[in-house]
């Protein structure tokens, strides 16, 4: 395959080098605007933002929004919108409290630590996501009630039918293996972290190779191979980064005394260890590749896309748009499951208030990350860079002291604002 001279970098400056990487710009622009907030931060607190320790806590505070704005990809794709997303968490959290304090211990005769507590209380939980969000999607889409209704509906059921559960106490404590999906509290640790880094690293890497043999093979033009390179050279040292910062936040010593001591043996004096890749973060990683390669690699994904882009043409092509929203809002029943995982965990028990507002933070991360409102076009890495955006945005103005209504006033605005960035990039990108 000879490279043209479009793909061998002749054009010239940043623009040139960008298209000849074959990077998207939108993603560029976002990710210069993630460093950009994390600088300005950095230098308001003090240089305390841009700490492990901070970069851990910003990491597994993300997790459970940015898992459920990968199903909202799907869902504003088709040109729908689900209000209920933070109050399903919560009915799944309820759920899955309660089996581990009652069902569990009382019908099963299992203890709270029991090895198959957890399993059956996520399973549990993943059924009830399902269960909701597929009746959300009957409603919708057989009996033609419009999706803002269902799930505006959906926010306000779903959250009482949680208190109802709990009678509207807080549930805990919860199972230890159910805790270990928290975060802090269940991590890989350094070499388990540095082992993963390299697998990461070496997929990544064979993708890369992959996707270009398949090029060749079908005739595409191709990057030059130097560009591969840099491309290669820049997702390498962003995984491997990303967990040596998280390696680099170490333990408390007290912390690591209570665990020698809970193994009965005796802290070496000086000895030290980080975190590592919290477990959480496993979770969001795993949901982040499976719905990729259902938007880009399954029959699914492109029925998706295609109805988001033209409901008419998609049904009269023999889709069953019916049936799809169906599918669609059961993905995102099952996602909010997933984050009601990761969240209760987090808290170690289940709260009235858990997912409160978090449909507005899941849409906003969504929008933020490139979704269409108009439907047809978004990206599931878009909607978890837009979530890491909206969580640092409000931890900085944390840090910074930002009173709680001026950072919701700042949120809304900037959810405003992406908006109408997205109109005007459209309008001058031809609707790309």
């Amino acid at each position: 395959m000879v490279d043209t001279p479009a793909m061998s970098g002749s054009a010239p400056g940043v623009k040139g080098l960008v298209r000849t990487l074959e990077i998207d710009t939108r993603l560029v622009g976002m990710i210069g605007a993630f460093i950009a907030l994390c600088l300005v931060f950095h230098f308001l607190t003090d240089g305390r933002f841009l700490t492990p320790r901070n970069i851990f806590n910003l990491t597994i505070q993300t997790v459970s929004v940015a898992i459920m704005a990968t199903g909202m990809v799907f869902v504003i794709v088709t040109r729908h919108i689900d209000l209920s997303v933070g109050s399903l968490l919560a009915t799944c959290s309820a759920m899955m409290a309660m089996t581990q304090t009652v069902v569990t211990p009382d019908w099963l005769g299992l203890g709270l630590n029991h090895p198959a507590t957890a399993p059956i209380a996520i399973g549990v939980g993943v059924l009830t996501g399902l269960v909701i969000g597929a009746f959300h999607g009957w409603l919708i889409g057989y009996l033609t009630i419009p999706a803002f209704i269902v799930t505006l509906g959906g926010l306000l059921v779903w959250r009482n039918v949680a208190w109802y559960l709990t009678n509207g106490q807080t549930i805990g404590p919860l199972d230890e293996n159910f805790l270990l999906f928290g975060g802090i509290g269940g991590t890989l640790g350094e070499a388990a972290s540095w082992v993963f880094g390299a697998l990461a690293v070496a997929a990544a890497l064979a993708a890369l190779w992959q996707s270009r043999r398949n090029k060749i093979a079908h005739d595409f033009p191709v990057k030059p191979l130097w560009a591969e390179g840099v491309m290669g050279a820049i997702i390498a040292a962003s995984i491997l980064g990303f967990i040596a910062i998280l390696n680099a936040y170490d333990i408390p010593e007290r912390r690591l005394a209570q665990m020698f001591e809970a193994r009965g043996e005796v802290m070496p004096e000086g000895f030290s260890a980080g975190y590592g890749l919290p477990i959480s973060v496993l979770v969001l990683i795993a949901v982040a590749v499976v719905m990729t390669v259902v938007a880009n690699r399954t029959r699914l994904g492109r029925y998706i896309f295609a109805a988001g882009g033209n409901p008419d043409a998609a049904e009269l092509s023999g889709i069953n748009t019916r049936m799809l929203t169906v599918k669609v809002f059961a993905i995102m029943g099952v996602l909010c499951a997933v984050s009601a995982v990761v969240a209760s965990a987090r808290l170690s028990f289940h709260s009235n208030d858990i997912g409160t507002l978090d449909e507005l933070r899941v849409i906003a991360a969504a929008v933020i990350g490139g979704t269409a409102l108009s439907g047809g076009v978004g990206t599931v890495y878009g909607a978890i860079l837009g979530a890491l955006i909206m969580q640092s945005l409000q931890s900085g103005m944390a840090m910074v002291g930002v009173d709680a209504p001026f950072q919701n006033i700042v949120v809304g605005s900037v959810l405003v604002a992406a908006v109408l960035i997205d109109i005007i990039y459209r309008q001058r990108t031809g609707g790309r």
